[in-house]
């Protein structure tokens, strides 16, 4: 294993706590850890539960007692659908593409605290989902690249009106109330305009890079290679050129005094934090509570079927 993976999520199962191989056994443990279970999940920054036969109908309690006030996925850019109360699939990107690392809602205000994710089918081959420590992320890039970044980014998103290109804001808010958008972009400290064809453009200033609440550490915490088109791949990239400007394309960045970022810094940003992840393969049942600031996520391409849900807490 090379050095700077060494770092791996704790991984707890049945055998190790002394817990029955269920998941009564594992709401158990979890009741005589909950005073301990946030100092824990900040020195160990991910946890893998597995071997306690978690099915979907035994969710709820084993949420409860990780996530105690879940979040709706409110302002969220990935495609997903909701399966139950603030419980989502994790994403919808097609099977064949891999979702490069990225801290959750790091583009908006605020960000959930912990992630939940979920293990209903596993993959056929592939599908594990990567994780990275934050820290060495930001360490692993160019000192000219963490320099540019300082000032932080600009992101800017084209929500159409139910029909076009990307999201609806609709999806986006969860609302079909214009007003409602409108209190949470100003509480959000967004700059946004309605467009004549009902459209919604919004802009927002963001940090590149945040220190986490309890440790201090500074961490990588933004989703620039996301939402720049050079992380797409060429062919992709010039598709979208010939089609739209940057200014209207379904979302953008660039710095956040406005000049744009270089297509190399994004690939680097991109393929370092692939490159430093460590997978997490998942079976069928298994959970991963990651903290959302000291850690990073993404997705593996795969075949066959693959159902992982997620939820959010702050």
């Amino acid at each position: 294993m090379q050095e700077h993976k060494a770092w791996t999520p704790l991984e707890i199962r049945p055998s190790d706590i002394g817990a029955a191989a269920d998941p009564e056994g594992l709401v158990g443990h979890l009741d005589a850890l909950a005073d301990d279970l946030e100092e824990l999940l900040t020195r160990e920054k991910a946890i893998v539960f597995r071997g306690f036969s978690v099915r979907p109908d035994g969710l709820d309690p084993v949420m409860d007692r990780l996530l105690p006030r879940r979040l709706a996925y409110v302002n969220g850019n990935s495609p997903r659908t909701k399966v139950g109360s603030n419980v989502y699939t994790s994403t919808e990107y097609p099977p064949e593409f891999t979702i490069s690392m990225h801290n959750e809602m790091s583009y908006a205000s605020s960000w959930p605290t912990r992630l939940l994710f979920y293990c209903e089918i596993a993959a056929e081959t592939g599908g594990a989902t990567p994780v990275v420590d934050a820290a060495l992320w930001l360490n692993s890039l160019d000192d000219e690249v963490r320099e540019a970044f300082a000032g932080g980014v600009r992101y800017s998103q084209n929500l159409h009106g139910g029909k076009g290109l990307g999201k609806s804001w609709q999806d986006t808010f969860e609302t079909d109330d214009r007003d409602q958008v409108d209190v949470y972009l100003k509480e959000a400290g967004s700059d946004w305009s309605w467009r004549p064809d009902g459209s919604l453009r919004v802009s927002n200033v963001r940090p590149a890079t945040l220190r986490h609440p309890v440790t201090g550490t500074e961490v990588w915490f933004n989703q620039s290679d996301q939402w720049h088109p050079a992380a797409l791949g060429d062919e992709t990239a010039k598709a979208l050129a010939q089609i739209m400007p940057a200014e209207e394309l379904p979302q953008s960045v660039c710095f956040a005094d406005g000049r744009p970022i270089p297509d190399d810094y994004v690939i680097q940003v991109r393929d370092r934090g692939l490159d430093n992840a460590v997978n997490v393969d998942w079976q069928v049942g298994d959970l991963l509570l990651i903290d959302n600031v000291l850690v990073a996520h993404g997705r593996r391409s795969f075949t066959g079927k693959r159902r992982v849900l997620v939820a959010m807490t702050d």
